[in-house]
């Protein structure tokens, strides 16, 4: 199967894969993370590598479902750092989650990662719900 990646790219490397992470305790209740499952899947696929670490949550939030646009975007500000040691500077992300509704949590996490040096993110998800004001 051949590779998406374009050795174009500003750093010369493949995007790096980085899934939105769970709060510790949710993944715990879980027993998963449905967008690291879905990360995997698509480094698997495009030969990329994979950072399932790559950010992490500083903060258990609310889920964002039933929350106005306001709410969701308050609820994860500054909810986001880098995984320690992640190299991201100069290099392409491809940000997966599983369902986007208004983005805020991919822009929260997007941020983070455009602040640490990241030459650009992409966002994959599995699913988008039209959100309703």
């Amino acid at each position: 199967m051949a590779t998406v990646f374009d050795p174009g790219s500003p750093s010369g490397q493949p995007p790096m894969v980085i899934p939105v992470p769970l709060h510790r305790r949710r993944q715990r209740q879980r027993g998963y993370n449905q967008s690291e499952l879905l990360a995997r899947s698509a480094a698997r696929v495009l030969r990329f590598p994979l950072y399932p670490d790559g950010l992490k949550r500083k903060r258990e939030t609310l889920p964002q479902s039933g929350l106005t646009d306001r709410q969701r975007m308050e609820n994860v500000q500054a909810a986001f750092e880098i995984g320690s040691g992640l190299p991201v500077q100069g290099r392409q992300i491809l940000l997966v989650d599983d369902i986007l509704t208004t983005g805020a949590t991919l822009n929260a996490c997007a941020r983070v990662l455009l602040a640490s040096g990241a030459a650009g993110v992409d966002v994959l998800t599995l699913a988008r719900v039209p959100h309703l004001p």
